[in-house]
């Protein structure tokens, strides 16, 4: 058996998963709150008692395991703004009882573009089909409680993945408002990254610098609550500002994509993850995103020949970790 997980700075995804050949089948899934538990062992051990009481698997032979991180991952350390807990590889491979050449730990952007290859048609939706090279570099952006980034790119045998904390660079305004935003958000914050803008939190901090005189429930909360309110009010028309938050963030984040695009020469596409990206879908859909990717000066022509694709499946993460697992525990065997 393979235990996978997807560990976010606001929920955590894990699972059992079985091969079958060079296919995995998930036995048991479930998602549980990061912030309910105060270190991974703890994650685990409830883990397991739910996996005892709702699927009757009272001992778990684990075999490897697989986990997609939000952060940084450097010498089996997992370095992160977002998840409370200190996490190793060692550690983890300790707690489950593994040999360490049976545990994979990575980033959840390098996790989520393994799975890109293990995800049927339907689970990737196309924005803009443009004209894809086949082993040309990729690029995976992903907006949630942070703002992830990776790459892949061809080795001259086969395609890999590699991590960024892309999301962790300075944000650059494009215009007059946003330079008064960057301005704004100085006053309270002491550098202004990408991810404080184009993640679940930057939602109300578009809303308030909009305009601070409207208020909804749960902006007595951590910012990052207000995302899903304010989207909601968007696409229900019951709140202007929440209309024009979200197109400004949807145009933000095409913005970015682009940049990422540049910064690897995505020629074989860029693909949009995490929750916040289906969601939104209607609005990447239609408004202004894809003209906010291409919009870079001269270089707008390379870009408008780049795909840019949607993952729908936001199990993605827990995929791509289960598989690398799987992977790991073929070596571990063969060797």
């Amino acid at each position: 058996m393979i235990l996978a997980g997807d560990l976010g700075g606001t929920k955590c995804n894990l699972a059992l998963l079985e091969p079958e050949g060079a296919l995995l089948r998930l036995k048991y899934q479930l998602r549980l709150e990061t912030s309910a538990f105060s270190h991974f062992a703890q994650l685990i051990d409830a883990f397991r008692a739910e996996c005892a009481t709702q699927n009757g698997l009272s001992t778990l032979k684990i075999s490897a395991a697989g986990f997609g991180v939000a952060g940084a991952v450097s010498e089996g350390r997992v370095l992160s703004n977002n998840i409370p807990w200190a996490l190793t590889a060692t550690g983890l491979a300790r707690k489950l009882k593994l040999e360490s050449n049976r545990l994979v730990l990575l980033n959840d952007l390098v996790a989520t573009a393994c799975a890109l290859d293990h995800l049927p048609p339907e689970d990737i939706l196309v924005l803009h089909s443009g004209t894809p090279q086949p082993r040309g570099n990729r690029a995976v952006i992903a907006a949630g409680t942070g703002l992830g980034e990776a790459t892949i790119y061809w080795d001259g045998q086969r395609l890999r993945a590699s991590p960024s904390e892309g999301g962790a660079t300075d944000f650059a305004p494009r215009t007059d408002r946003e330079i008064r935003l960057l301005q704004h958000l100085k006053l309270h914050l002491p550098r202004v990254s990408c991810e404080d803008i184009l993640s679940g939190r930057g939602f109300r901090r578009l809303h308030e610098f909009l305009d601070p005189t409207v208020l909804h429930s749960t902006f007595d909360q951590p910012a990052g609550a207000s995302a899903s309110e304010i989207t909601q009010n968007a696409f229900s028309g019951t709140c202007a500002v929440c209309a024009e938050a979200l197109d400004w963030w949807v145009d933000a984040f095409g913005a970015e994509a682009g940049n990422m695009a540049l910064r690897t020469l995505a020629y074989g596409g860029v693909y949009l993850a995490g929750g916040i990206a289906v969601r939104v879908l209607p609005k990447l859909q239609h408004s202004n995103f894809c003209r906010s990717f291409a919009d870079k000066g001269p270089m707008t022509q390379l870009l408008v020949r780049i795909p840019i694709s949607v993952i729908l499946n936001e199990d993605a993460p827990l995929w791509g970790a289960a598989y690398q697992a799987a992977a790991a525990l073929g070596d571990s065997s063969s060797g």
